[in-house]
């Protein structure tokens, strides 16, 4: 995080690929497409029943063994290596497959699946110290211009994410892929799956049953990054692509990485991705689940790291595999320079699971804290709203994003039997540390709550933190009375602590809505001022479900550097700062005028609002 004062817009420097460095070290099937398969050139017709030649069917013949991925012992991690094929999507036969509402019957992909479960009961945990803060009408967010994304498909809930660059947006959903300019101007669209013609990933696998897409643009490489899951019969894979540079349009690198794990005598398979970055490694997280047997089986979380200097040039890649007890482990996106990478996972009804990855590109190992916060009551209930009642899921941990020591999170949980948005803010100091050096355990520096009037319900809120250390959240909403809607908020350094702007409706569905839902919303920053905010969230019409893109900013309220109150930011605040250093201002009645973040002292923080407010005047 910057000052605001101190703030440059950076230039974005062009990576150039040579025809040379595309397959750098791979095979000859990692070779630009140059021919069109005439299978591809069939049309998809879209009426009341499936797209043509195609149900959801969870079979795809297998041409190879499936290699063995097996981690015997706690601690132990397994290395893989594959090769990619190298897609290019300007040469698709149709750019702009039809994206069109889907108006025959819908499924959802996880009753295609083999049953699955676990226990999702959490413990009574430790007390926070601090207390949960709530919502401010003085906290002022500036919506920007915003259009509506991919709309229903055949699957059930879209599963919405999100991924901005200089110049372009990509969206996933349950199963589909678009691209579009800044403007909403949509560029490209396909299914994922074998409906598309070709679908994005169908030269891959992909076949006819690839699920839980997510997306992401990695500002350290200038790369768009999509990954999907698959299951057909003793198959697991989980597939990722790579964008040869800033612009999606054009050459991809594809990997269809297994991801069946044997663990002692047990085989599981994957559900639920997260995925994230950082300076190093592309990351992803899934939840695993027996294979065959007579029920369940879970077996805990799958961590995988791939070295994306090799998936940059398209070169076979390397990834590793590690395990833990525990469940529905988020990837965090990077921003700055972590030891590992993180991952946040719920602990106890009053804690945080906070975990990194040190070495992961050659000797990767995990490490565990956990953070005391706010306690709640578990799982949210459902919503109800006109059209029903939604799921507002299992108070599961949706996004997560690290900057520079900072790590923010959220969820939706149960207060007053209603569902409710919280959301934490965590100093990860230098945790995990070096290899010999016993480092300080991460620290809560914040908690909220979205706590709406009367009967409203919150849920899958997703968050990020921009360059000044800003923090924008996009939610759903609905009651009894009102239909679902897409809200955003915010808060800047400068609010005290906890407290979230009033949430702004941005978009409000016509119709209501029934069942699962979301399941989840996403947002990022743009990487081309580090700090405009962009979210996509779902929204329902008489079609069916849609999804919404769009972008805010957050205005900071008055001047907050103001100490005196002479209603300007200058010198003398500067020097109230400099006067009262280090003063622990919790401990005096009152408190100190310098303590400008309200946090209990007078330290670097306060001096840096002050910088970034210089010059400002009532």
């Amino acid at each position: 995080m910057i000052p605001r004062s101190e703030y440059k817009m950076h230039t974005l420097r062009t990576t150039t690929l040579t025809a040379a460095m595309l397959c750098l070290g791979a095979t000859a099937a990692c070779q630009p497409k140059q021919t069109v398969d005439a299978r591809f050139m069939e049309p998809v017709v879209y009426g009341p029943q499936w797209p043509q030649g195609w149900t959801p069917a969870t079979q795809q013949p297998r041409t190879e063994p499936l290699p063995e991925i097996r981690i015997d012992r706690p601690g132990d991690f397994a290395s893989t290596t594959v090769s990619p094929v190298v897609i290019d999507t300007t040469i698709f036969p149709v750019q702009r497959q039809p994206n069109i509402p889907w108006t025959g019957p819908t499924a959802r992909p996880g009753k295609l699946l083999p049953p699955h479960g676990r226990d999702k009961t959490l413990a009574a945990g430790p007390q926070a110290r601090l207390p949960l803060g709530t919502v401010s009408e003085k906290i002022t967010v500036t919506p920007q211009p915003r259009f509506p994304g991919i709309s229903q498909t055949p699957w059930t809930p879209p599963d919405p994410t999100l991924a901005v660059g200089p110049e372009h947006i990509v969206s996933t959903v349950n199963m589909a892929v678009a691209f579009y300019d800044k403007s909403g101007n949509e560029q490209f669209y396909a299914n994922l799956d074998s409906t598309g013609s070709p679908g994005f990933f169908e030269e891959i696998g992909g076949g006819s049953f690839c699920f839980d897409p997510k997306c992401f643009y990695d500002h350290n490489e200038e790369r768009f990054v999509i990954i999907a899951l698959e299951y057909y019969t003793n198959e697991s894979w989980i597939t990722i692509a790579v964008s040869d540079d800033s612009n999606p349009n054009g050459v991809w690198y594809k990997y269809r990485t297994p991801s069946i794990i044997s663990i002692g005598d047990a085989t599981y398979w994957t559900d639920y991705p997260g995925l994230g970055f950082d300076h190093r490694v592309f990351t992803v997280t899934a939840n695993l689940f027996q294979l065959g047997g007579s029920g369940p089986g879970f077996g805990g979380i799958l961590y995988r790291t791939y070295n994306k200097a090799q998936m940059l040039v398209g070169a076979p890649v390397t990834f590793n595999d590690l395990t833990f007890d525990g469940g529905s482990a988020q990837c965090a996106v990077h921003h700055g320079q972590p030891v590992g990478p993180f991952f946040v996972s719920l602990d106890s009804q009053s804690s945080m699971r906070i975990q990194a990855i040190r070495s992961p590109v050659l000797q990767p190992q995990l490490f565990t804290a956990s953070v005391a916060v706010p306690s709640h009551g578990g799982a949210p209930p459902s919503a109800p709203n006109p059209g029903g009642n939604i799921s507002a899921l299992d108070g599961r941990l949706m996004n997560v994003y690290w900057r520079d020591g900072q790590l923010i999170f959220a969820h939706a949980v149960e207060s007053g039997n209603v569902s409710e948005i919280r959301w934490y803010h965590l100093d990860t100091g230098d945790w995990p540390g070096e290899f010999g050096q016993p480092p300080a355990q991460p620290t809560l520096v914040q908690a909220g709550a979205i706590d709406l009037p009367g009967s409203q319900a919150g849920f899958y809120p997703a968050v990020a933190m921009n360059v000044f250390g800003d923090i924008g959240l996009v939610f759903g909403q609905c009651d009894p009375a009102t239909n679902p809607s897409v809200r955003i908020t915010g808060r800047t350094t400068a609010d005290p602590p906890g407290e979230m702007g009033a949430p702004q409706i941005v978009v409000e569905s016509p119709s209501g809505a029934d069942g699962r839902w979301g399941d989840y919303f996403d947002m990022v920053i743009d990487p081309v001022d580090d700090t405009t905010f962009w979210y996509i969230g779902e929204w329902a019409t008489a079609d069916g479900w849609q999804t919404w893109i769009g972008s805010f900013e957050i205005t900071p309220p008055g001047c907050p550097g103001d100490t005196n109150d002479d209603g300007a930011t200058n010198v003398a605040d500067l020097l109230a700062v400099i006067a009262e250093w280090n003063s622990p201002c919790s401990i005096q009645p009152g408190g100190c005028d310098a303590d400008v973040n309200g946090d209990g002292f007078v330290n670097v923080s306060d001096l840096l609002i002050v910088i970034a407010q210089w010059g400002c005047v009532l």
